[in-house]
Parts: C-alpha cells; structure tokens; sequence
C-alpha cells in the first residue's frame, strides 16, 4: 500500500481495532469521491470511526441524527429577509463548511429531506431558492440504516440507494478486538491521540491520482460483461445499473491506485464487485432460497476474467 495511506490505516486503527479491511475499504471509497451506505447495528463505532478518519486526513466533520422532523433547509440553509437592508440573505445549513458528513439513520428522515441529501450528494451542490451554492472539496457522506427497530423509519428508494458507490458494514468485533477496545478506554480516550498524517490539499491531490489509474478495454469489457449478465440472471428482477457499472470501475481503480498501480486488473473488480454492486440488485419474490451474495457469487464465477498478461503491457508501478 502506498505509504501515506498505510499511515492513515495505522491512526485510525488506534481507535477501531480488529477492522483493517472495512477501514481499507472506506478509505478507497474516499479516494473514489463516493458515498458509503453502512449497514449496522447501533453502537459498533460508526461516528467514533467517522472522527478519526477526519482527523487523520485533516478534514472538517458533522454528524446529523436524522428523524422525521428534519427539514430539507436544516441542511440546504434558507434565505430570511435582514433587517437592515430589507433584502434576503443566504444562511447555510448543516451541510455547508463539512468534508465529512455522517447521517445517522437516513431512513428516519422525510422525503423531501432524503432529496435534498440525495442533489448534495450527487451534484456536490445545494439549492435554495433558484440559487446553487457549492460544497467544499471533497465532500463526503457516510450514511447509516436503522436496520433494528421500525417506528418512523422507511425504505430509501432504490434511486438514492444507487447513489452510494459501496454499501459496507464494520460488524461486532472479535473476542481480541474487544478486549483492546476496553483496555484503552481504562484511561484517556484514544481518539485524542490520532494525528493528522495528510492534508485535505493532499487528499485531493490523491483523488485526482486515481482519475489517471487506467481502464484498459479487456477491464472494460470485463464490467460490461459482468453487468449485462445481472440484468439476464434468473433471480433477479433489477440487475446493476449504467452508474453501477461506472461506480465499479471507479472503484476498482481506487483500489488499483492504494495497491500503487497506474492499472486495473480484473482482481480488482473482483474484489470491490460485492461492495459497489450488491445494494443495487434486487431479487425476485420467488428467489426466496437465493441471496444477493450467492448470486453476485455466481457472476463472478460463471463471467471470464480478463487475461491479466494483456493488462500489463505498457504500464508501471506508481
């Protein structure tokens, strides 16, 4: 792994213990500019990772409980009329000023507040009345599900579930990762001790590294395949969409680019094809026995993987 991204591994792992490959994960989903979906119970770490995440990388950070009464402008900001000169004034909401915005529970929000969320998050933008205001660089959202309890909480559309390029879950820990969790939390806290080992400048400059990672036509050919192969299965009804097919090369080309690579194997769209493609599939009534993960098991196995030897012609270590 390249070594200031090991470095950003190592603080946040003093805080989240036992998770390398989730916290691997969210950092090559950063370094795509996409959105993480996670899907967990509560109390596993999300906003304890969130922080020191942020805090590695130097990064500005909200979290934003939603619940029904949010409204869209707590987030988009609204303009009111100033007193003195009589005319509006824009005032920014939660979303303004945040690299890093962590939604707790997006499915207890309303309707028109999930479609605020959803401009900002695909267009890095917001909107009030006529007038677009941008985001800060980069511009993150990491969201979470109630997935235990029902009151007040509802489906997000499968429009907005396209939106996140991965949908991950950290999970319990293990019996050894626990133990560590409570040893270092018998004094101070360790999420004082992590340290800023990149700039946000720097990220961006990583982010736009991996716009230069290259898709060679057999990896091309490979995503197309895969995909159209979904949309046929048998027990699907929806198969991975145009912006899954994108997000998957996206993200295999992060994944290439943290391994040090100016190319995309098709290992790595083996490895990140569960993650980008499995919240965008939906499977039939009657596929009751069948799951998503057998399924997108299935497509890889059944789905040729590009000859690698034609992959490294021509490209170098970065």
């Amino acid at each position: 792994m390249r070594p200031e991204l090991e470095k950003i591994l190592q603080e946040t792992e003093k805080v989240i213990a036992g998770k390398r490959e989730v916290i691997r994960k969210i950092l090559t989903a950063l370094l795509a500019e996409g959105h993480i979906l996670l899907d967990d119970v509560p109390g596993v770490g999300k906003t304890t990772l969130a922080v020191a995440l942020t805090r590695a990388v130097g990064l500005s950070f909200r979290r934003v409980q939603f619940t029904p009464d949010v409204l869209p402008s707590d987030l988009t900001g609204f303009s009111m009329v100033d007193k003195n000169s009589g005319e509006f004034v824009y005032r920014p909401g939660l979303l303004k000023g945040v690299n890093l915005l962590l939604g707790d529970e997006i499915n207890r929000a309303s309707s028109k507040t999930q479609s605020a969320l959803l401009e900002a998050m695909e267009e890095r933008q917001v909107t009030v009345d006529g007038k677009t205001y941008p985001l800060e660089s980069p511009f993150l959202v990491i969201a979470t599900e109630n997935s235990v309890g029902t009151a007040g909480t509802q489906m997000l559309p499968y429009a907005q579930m396209d939106r996140f390029l991965v949908r991950l879950s950290l999970g319990y820990p293990d019996y050894e990762a626990q133990m560590a969790m409570l040893r270092d939390r018998q004094g101070a806290n360790p999420i004082d001790t992590v340290k800023q080992v990149l700039t946000r400048e720097e990220l961006c400059g990583l982010q736009l590294g991996v716009r230069t990672v290259t898709s060679r036509e057999p990896v091309l050919d490979y995503i197309t395949r895969l995909t159209l192969a979904s949309r046929k299965h048998e027990a699907l009804e929806v198969g991975i969409s145009p912006r899954g097919a994108l997000f998957l090369d996206r993200m295999a080309k992060a994944r290439a680019f943290l391994e040090g690579r100016d190319y995309v194997t098709g290992g790595d769209v083996q490895e990140v094809f569960a993650d980008v493609c499995a919240h965008r599939v939906l499977l039939k009534e009657n596929a009751k026995e069948t799951s998503v993960g057998q399924v997108l098991e299935e497509l890889l196995k059944k789905t040729e993987n590009p000859d690698r030897r034609a992959l490294f012609s021509g490209h170098r270590k970065l």
